[in-house]
């Protein structure tokens, strides 16, 4: 294959244009024995339908803090996800799993970033799937068995933040570690530095809200 057709089938993997993606740079979770009692809590955390989720808001305050950061998050996607209903699907899925599973939004997304690229076909060379990289045996480990359901927009970000709080949990909240862990590469600076660059990119800070000058 020359070079440019090369290219050019690259980039249209890329955007979905056709049915061959590039395979993901990135590495994969090894697999390690689990104790019943932890193979049992990652089961019971990942389980669920599948189905979109429903965001749930303890006061209006805190559900238009939510509709900001979606609407601050929005634009620095658009080039990965052009269509804004599938960008919006996503960007809220990222954000009800995040946080289900204890950790920061930014930190996944710049996850994501390094590991997929924000490709939801995407397969790594070690067979890792999806926008989180996924490892097939994870499946068989805490889920259903069924590798196919990794490539599910839902499934896959529940399985890759609860996977990562796991590791995160082993190493006691170290993110270097438990960041190297999650890739295949504990104790390795490269992984987890392109990590916390990319959740730079994300990372969102509310403004101030305005208040009445007095008279």
């Amino acid at each position: 294959m020359n070079p440019r057709r090369r290219t050019l089938l690259a980039w249209a993997g890329s955007v979905g244009l056709t049915g061959w993606t590039p395979p993901a740079h990135a590495g994969g979770q090894a697999e390690e024995p689990l104790a019943d009692s932890v193979r049992t809590a990652l089961a019971s955390a990942v389980a669920g339908d599948g189905a979109p989720p429903r965001l749930d808001f303890p006061t209006m305050e805190a559900r238009l803090a939510h509709l900001r950061w979606l609407g601050a998050m929005s634009p620095r996607l658009v080039k990965r996800k052009p269509d804004l209903d599938v960008r919006r699907e996503f960007l809220e899925t990222v954000w009800y799993e995040s946080r289900r599973a204890g950790l920061d939004t930014a930190l996944v997304l710049g996850l994501i970033e390094v590991e997929s690229g924000f490709r939801k076909y995407a397969i790594s060379s070690v067979g890792a799937r999806s926008y989180m990289q996924v490892m097939p045996f994870w499946a068989r480990l805490i889920g259903d068995g069924d590798v196919s359901r990794l490539f599910h927009l839902q499934t896959n970000l529940r399985f890759g933040c609860v996977i990562l709080r796991h590791y995160l949990d082993r190493e006691k909240g170290d993110l270097f570690l438990g960041l190297g862990r999650y890739n295949g590469s504990r104790g390795q600076a490269p992984y987890p530095n392109m990590v916390m660059a990319a959740r730079r990119r994300w990372e969102y800070n509310e403004p101030p809200l305005a208040t009445a000058s007095a008279r």
